[in-house]
C-alpha cells in the first residue's frame, strides 16, 4: 500500500489492535453517534499513551465540543492547560485567511509534530470534521490533493490522522476522490486497508493523466 511503517505502534482506542504512528485513516459515515464513539476513544486512548492531540471541529463550536468530551470522561480543562489537547475550528486549522492552502496545512502539521516533540510528547494524532469542504470556501476544491500530500507527510513527521467525511454532505465524485488517498478507512469500528489507495506518486500520475 505504498505506506512506510513507523516501528512504533499505537492504541486506537476503538479497536484493541495497535496500529503504526502516522497511521492516516478516513471515516466516512452516516451514523453520528458511532463517528463520536470512535473520535472519543481515539483522543482519550492518545492523551492516556502521552500523545499530543488536536481536534477540528466544524459541526458544533469548540466550546459545545469541550462540553461534548467533558461528557464523555475526556478531562478537557486538564488536558488543555497541558497544552495536551488542543481544539480548534475548522476555520483556524483549514483556511484561517478565508481560503484554503494545502501547503500551509501540511506544513502546520509538520511544526506541530516538531514542537510536540520539543515539549516531551511522545507521539501526535489529529482529527478533522471536514464538512467546511463543502461550502464553497477558496481553495476547498484542492481538498483531495491534500490529503495525498499528508501521505507524504508522515513518513518523516508521522501524525496519526483521522479525516472525518459525512456521506451525506459530500457528492459521489468527491467520496470517490477521498477514498483513493486514504490507506485505511474505518469501517464499522474497525479499520481496514484500503485497495483503493494510491500513494501520492501514484496519485499525482493520476491527476495528469486526467488533466491531459
Amino acid at each position: 500500500f505504498g505506506m512506510k511503517l513507523n516501528s512504533d505502534n499505537v492504541p486506537m482506542g476503538f479497536t484493541d489492535t495497535e496500529y503504526p504512528v502516522g497511521t492516516h485513516m478516513c471515516l466516512i459515515y452516516t451514523d453520528e453517534q458511532e463517528r463520536l464513539e470512535v473520535i472519543a476513544k481515539f483522543l482519550d486512548a492518545g492523551i492516556k499513551a502521552g500523545e499530543k492531540a488536536f481536534y477540528s471541529t466544524d459541526a458544533i463550536s469548540p466550546d459545545e465540543f469541550r462540553k461534548w468530551t467533558s461528557e464523555v470522561d475526556i478531562q478537557v480543562e486538564e488536558n488543555e492547560s497541558r497544552e495536551q489537547l488542543t481544539i480548534f475550528s475548522t476555520k483556524e486549522s483549514y483556511y484561517p485567511n478565508g481560503t484554503f492552502v494545502a501547503d500551509d496545512m501540511v506544513n502546520k502539521f509538520k511544526d506541530a509534530y516538531l514542537k510536540s516533540k520539543e515539549e516531551g510528547f511522545s507521539h501526535i494524532r489529529a482529527c478533522g470534521e471536514m464538512e467546511w469542504a463543502t461550502r464553497g470556501i477558496p481553495g476547498s476544491e484542492h481538498l483531495v490533493e491534500y490529503e495525498s500530500k499528508y501521505n507524504e507527510l508522515y513518513s518523516k513527521y508521522p501524525v496519526t490522522g483521522i479525516c472525518q467525511y459525512n456521506a451525506n454532505l459530500f457528492d459521489g465524485a468527491t467520496i470517490h476522490g477521498i477514498l483513493k488517498v486514504h490507506p485505511f478507512l474505518i469501517v464499522r469500528g474497525q479499520i481496514v486497508q484500503n485497495p483503493s489507495y494510491l500513494s501520492p506518486e501514484e496519485f499525482l500520475a493520476s491527476q495528469k493523466t486526467q488533466n491531459h
